[in-house]
């Protein structure tokens, strides 16, 4: 389970840092570039790829990782 949690916490990384550019008209090219909106998605969406990743770093209580 843990190397899914990792997989799906990088992509939350790496999609919501391109939401983040295009948000903040850094990468141009969509409907989302100039958007607020998209740059605070893109914020929120590598903070909780952020915490996946390290709630999936956590070992189990109690054991060794």
């Amino acid at each position: 389970m843990r190397p899914v949690l990792r997989v799906v916490s990088i992509l939350l990384i790496l999609a919501g840092a391109v939401w983040f550019l295009q948000g903040i008209n850094v990468l141009p090219g969509s409907f989302m570039t100039g958007q607020i909106r998209w740059a605070v998605y893109g914020g929120l969406a590598m903070l909780a790829g952020i915490a996946l990743w390290l709630v999936s770093s956590r070992g189990k209580p109690g054991g060794s990782a």
